[in-house]
């Protein structure tokens, strides 16, 4: 019966997506916003069958009845927006993920995390260690409805597996170097929740790694070779040289977990600030693929909320609006780069909201504008008790998308980040808007 399928397929998606309401804003925003929030939940699609019968990743058949088996994990895209987003919105689809890359680890033989799955490969693709991220983000926000031992061991050993190893850095790349240092944040983080606060020492130092691929005399991160050589420099807009997908620029924002050691290599707070600044504004109108701000693929896509730990969080709200506007629209190329998944559709309706974290796993979201005047998050109750939670932007439009001032539960906030516990317990955060920036806040 076509219609009825129809009929049925329209009412599924209807009620997937009504996990946020947003008003204000045009309709052209709102269908941008809404397909962006479809293009989030079409993966990791389920790969039970009715019966919660799966083929494992030993070819054997498997039944689970606790989760639903999931595939497609495009680790190293997802782990920055599309995963956050869903533990806010959909915890109970991050908790299926973790059980089913646990299952992967542990049917395989392999015993550590794959980090771009498909169909119960191991298909190696990209780098990092996401799966590692996207457990101890879960963990952090009390998600927890698996094998949490289980879920440590095969999330040390996945570090232990494929990272900076005894170099302290991964020899040849830029890229590989600074992702792995994030995983051994991710995992030490993991640890020290779980007491085991001497394996919590070893890899927060590790994650510090970081720093020995930093030039001074380039000043900026720079591959060297296995023998601690500098490999040649051809300057920090130059593809390659170490970078996957991105040239040094671009990736060498990418410390998110030790903002604070990377102002201190960069010369301090004003040269951290002033770089970022010149990293904006020598990017294209357009965001189409370019040397700057690449908004087409993942490596940048924290950059812009690194602006509010520069103290000038006016930036970060004049730029997220920006993107929204330029990158994203409705037409045959309403996406200004690959889908990846999820991940670019995912960093909109973040954005768009007025959140978006820098580090996933350390609870925190960094506060923008929102593009809607107000947009209300339905809670899960299997795992959050607050029912709902607004955030509304008085006075918003396309020139007032300055926040003047904020409220939280009708407390002053003056900060520029919000926990998820202070999202999933319920209430509202409240924003005066204007068109001129607070420059000296």
């Amino acid at each position: 019966d076509f219609d009825k399928t129809l009929k049925e397929a329209r009412n599924s998606w209807s009620e997937a997506i009504k996990s946020i309401k947003v008003t204000g804003a045009t309709d052209v925003e709102k269908t941008i916003f809404y397909t962006a929030m479809y293009h989030t939940m079409i993966d990791p699609r389920a790969f039970s069958d009715v019966n919660g019968n799966y083929v494992g990743a030993d070819k054997k058949v498997h039944q689970t009845k606790d989760f639903t088996y999931r595939t497609i994990f495009s680790g190293w895209d997802v782990f920055r927006s599309q995963f956050p987003l869903q533990t806010i919105i959909n915890p109970s689809l991050v908790n299926d993920e973790i059980n089913s890359l646990l299952q992967m680890a542990e049917l395989s033989g392999k015993d550590y995390l794959p980090r771009w799955e498909m169909l119960n490969s191991y298909s190696g693709v990209m780098l990092g260690n996401p799966a590692v991220s996207v457990i101890n983000d879960a963990y952090q926000k009390g998600i927890r409805n698996y094998d949490i031992e289980k879920a440590f061991k095969y999330a040390k050993n996945t570090v232990d597996n494929t990272g900076n190893g005894e170099l302290g850095y991964f020899n040849n790349h830029i890229s590989k170097t600074l992702e792995y240092a994030y995983s051994d944040w991710a995992l030490a983080t993991f640890a020290k929740s779980l007491g085991k606060n001497d394996i919590a020492e070893t890899y927060f130092k590790k994650s510090k790694n970081y720093k020995n691929i930093w030039n001074d005399e380039v000043n900026w991160f720079r591959a060297k070779d296995s023998t601690g050589t500098w490999l040649e420099w051809k300057g920090k807009t130059v593809h390659g040289q170490g970078c996957i997908e991105s040239n040094p620029y671009q990736q060498g924002w990418f410390v998110p977990h030790d903002i604070d050691g990377l102002k201190t290599l960069m010369g301090g707070e004003e040269a951290f600030k002033n770089e970022l600044i010149s990293f904006f504004e020598n990017t294209p109108e357009d965001f189409l693929w370019n040397d700057y701000y690449n908004h087409p693929n993942e490596p940048v896509h924290h950059v812009p909320f690194m602006l509010n730990e520069a103290g000038v969080p006016y930036l970060t709200q004049k730029y997220t609006r920006k993107i929204c506007d330029k990158a994203y629209g409705t037409d045959a190329y309403g996406l200004c780069g690959n889908e990846d998944v999820g991940q670019m559709s995912a960093w909109y309706v973040l954005a768009s909201i007025g959140i978006h974290p820098i580090a996933p796993g350390d609870n925190k979201y960094q506060i923008t504008s929102p593009v809607f005047n107000e947009i209300e998050i339905q809670l899960d109750e299997k795992y959050y008790y607050g029912k709902t939670f607004k955030i509304i932007a008085n006075n918003n439009s396309k020139e007032n998308v300055y926040i003047q001032s904020m409220k939280l539960d009708g407390k002053p906030l003056n900060r520029y980040w919000i926990t998820h516990q202070e999202i999933t317990k319920g209430g509202v955060l409240e924003m005066e808007m204007g068109s001129e920036p607070l420059i000296n806040n």
